[in-house]
C-alpha cells in the first residue's frame, strides 16, 4: 500500500514525518534512513556533543519507541538507490521496491572533499555525521592533542574552539583573508578571528594547503612549503547538496534541487526539504539554499502540509546561531542581500556584546546579536517590517529596539 515516503533520518525529515501525524494523516508512513540511527539533528555534533557537555538525548529527535506509537516506519542502515517518478517508485539497496503517494527528498548534503594528497589517510576527518562526531570526541576529549582545520567556515570554527576547550593544541589554515566573510563580511569576520586568536588558537589565513602529511596516518599538513605537524586534521571546507537520486531521476537540479515555495519539485508528487532544496523565496523573490539547522526545522513542517495538498510556503526569515568560547551569537537574514550592505552597530563591538545589523538604504536585511539576548525576535519584526528605520537610533542602545519596529 502506498503512502508518503520520506528519504533523509536528518531534522527536515523527521519534522515532516512528525508534521504529517499531527496533520492527521493516517496512511503509511516511512522514512528511509542510510545510517544506522535513528533520524538526528546536526547542530550538537559541534557544539556540545563534541565537546561532552550533552549526550546523545540532545543529538536523536525521537526514541523510537515514539516512532512505533506514531505508526512512522525508519528503516535505518538503508539506502535510496533510485526513484522512478513515472511509476511513483523508490528503489532501495537492498533491492525491494516501495511505492509511494508523496515523496519528500531530505537527502541532505555531504562535506566536500579536499583534492589533495593524504587526504584519505588515517587521522583525516570530516564533520557530519554522528559516527564523525564520535570518531573526533574519542580522539579529542581528553586533550593534549594536536589538531589542525583545514578551513575556517562555521563548522571548523566550532570545533576548533571545542577541541581548543577540551585542552588540544588547534591550528586553522584558511584559503582566503579573513575567517566567516563569506557569511559575514570581513568586519563581523574579523570579531570572531580576534577571539579565537585571544583564547589561543593559531589562525593561519591566505594559506595554500596542497597535501596531508604521513604514511600509516596523518603527522601533519603541508601549506606553503612548510609542514604543521598534526595528530589528527579536519577537513571543512564547504558541503555540497546530495542531488544525485533527484538528477538520475530527471528532477530540475541547479546548486541543490529546484523547488517553488511550497517545496515541490519539477517531478509530480515529489518534494524536497532542508540542505538539499534550491527553495524560491516568496519574500525575497530568488531562489535561496540554506544549510542552516533552522532551513531544516522549519521546511519540514512545510513540505508535509504541502504533500497534504495544503496551501503551505516556506517563508521564514533565515537564521542560525552559534556558540564559540564565551561568545553565543544568532543570525537572522537573507544571506543574498548581505554581501553589499552597510552596516550600524550597536553596542561594544571589543567587548563582544553587541548587535550588527545589515541595511540596505534604511531597511534592515539581516541582524547579528551578539552576547545580547532576548532581542532576536525584535531583529525578525525589522527584517521583516521591510520599512525604513533611523539609523543613528538602531545604532543607539539608549534608544529600545522595539520601538523601531512598524507593522
Amino acid at each position: 500500500m502506498a503512502g508518503m515516503v520520506i528519504i533523509g533520518g536528518g531534522l527536515a525529515g523527521a519534522t515532516a514525518a512528525q508534521t504529517l501525524r499531527e496533520q492527521g494523516y493516517q496512511g503509511e508512513v516511512t522514512i528511509i534512513a542510510d545510517e544506522p540511527h535513528s533520524p538526528y539533528q546536526r547542530p550538537p555534533l559541534s557544539k556540545g556533543f563534541l565537546k561532552g557537555d550533552e549526550g546523545l538525548d540532545a543529538v536523536i529527535l525521537h526514541p523510537d519507541d515514539w516512532y512505533r506509537e506514531q505508526n512512522i516506519d525508519v528503516r535505518t542502515s538503508t539506502a535510496a538507490t533510485a526513484i522512478d517518478p513515472a511509476a511513483h517508485q523508490v528503489t532501495l539497496s537492498d533491492g525491494s521496491t516501495l511505492a509511494y503517494d508523496k515523496l519528500l527528498l531530505a537527502t541532505g548534503s555531504s562535506p566536500r572533499k579536499l583534492p589533495i594528497p593524504g587526504a584519505d589517510l588515517p587521522g583525516v576527518y570530516m564533520l557530519r555525521k554522528l559516527d564523525d562526531s564520535e570518531a573526533l570526541k574519542e580522539q579529542l576529549s581528553a586533550g593534549g592533542k594536536k589538531l589542525v582545520l583545514i578551513g575556517s567556515g562555521w563548522i571548523g570554527m566550532e570545533v576548533a574552539a571545542t577541541a581548543k576547550q577540551l585542552g588540544n593544541d588547534v591550528v586553522v589554515l584558511e584559503r582566503d583573508p579573513v575567517p566567516l566573510a563569506i557569511a559575514l563580511g570581513d568586519d563581523m569576520g574579523n570579531v570572531f578571528r580576534r577571539m579565537h586568536e585571544q583564547n589561543g588558537i593559531d589562525l593561519r589565513t591566505q594559506v595554500n594547503v596542497t597535501s596531508i602529511a604521513g604514511t600509516d596516518r596523518a603527522t601533519g599538513v603541508i601549506a606553503d612549503g612548510a609542514t604543521v605537524p598534526a595528530d589528527l586534521v579536519l577537513i571543512g571546507v564547504g558541503a555540497i547538496p546530495n542531488t544525485k537520486l533527484a538528477e538520475d531521476a530527471g528532477i530540475d537540479v541547479e546548486r541543490g534541487i529546484l523547488t517553488d515555495a511550497s517545496l515541490r519539485t519539477s517531478a509530480p508528487d515529489v518534494f524536497a526539504a532542508g540542505d538539499v532544496a534550491n527553495a524560491m523565496h516568496p519574500i525575497l523573490g530568488q531562489r535561496m539554499r540554506s544549510e542552516h539547522w533552522a532551513n531544516a526545522l522549519g521546511a519540514g513542517p512545510v513540505a508535509a502540509k504541502a504533500m497534504l495538498g495544503q496551501d503551505a510556503v516556506h517563508d521564514m526569515i533565515p537564521y542560525f546561531y552559534s556558540d564559540q568560547f564565551d561568545l553565543g551569537m544568532e543570525l537572522s537574514g537573507y544571506p543574498p542581500l548581505m554581501r553589499d550592505a552597510q552596516l550600524v552597530i550597536r553596542g561594544d563591538v571589543a567587548g563582544r556584546e553587541f548587535i550588527v545589523f545589515w541595511v540596505d538604504g534604511k531597511k534592515v536585511i539581516a541582524g547579528m546579536n551578539v552576547n545580547v539576548w532576548d532581542v532576536n525576535e525584535t531583529v525578525q519584526k525589522l527584517v521583516a517590517s521591510h520599512a525604513d528605520v533611523d539609523l543613528e537610533a538602531l545604532a543607539n542602545p539608549e534608544v529600545p529596539l522595539d520601538s523601531l519596529v512598524t507593522a
